[in-house]
């Protein structure tokens, strides 16, 4: 059997398995950016996908506290684009 690499909800705090949540990172330059594919230099965190979830990040500028600077609107909006539900 092979490993499942686990990863926390940023807000939630739920352990998931790292394909269930949306990882936003944050690179040397202090660009960010969604990295889909989970393998982007630099400092990244997660999100479920759910609405709800990115809703609330939003709400509480929990990617601001945990990326230490501000986050445009239209990456909520990418966000929100790749959440189905």
């Amino acid at each position: 059997m092979k490993k499942v690499p686990m990863r926390t909800c940023l807000v939630t705090k739920e352990k998931l398995a790292k394909r269930e949540l949306i990882r936003v990172v944050k690179d040397k330059d202090n660009n960010v950016s969604i990295d889909l594919s989970g393998k982007a230099n630099g400092r990244g965190c997660y999100l479920k996908k759910d609405k709800e979830v990115i809703a609330k990040a939003k709400k509480i500028k929990a990617l601001e506290r945990a990326l230490e600077l501000e986050i445009p609107n239209s990456i909520y909006e990418e966000l929100d684009s790749y959440v189905k539900i």
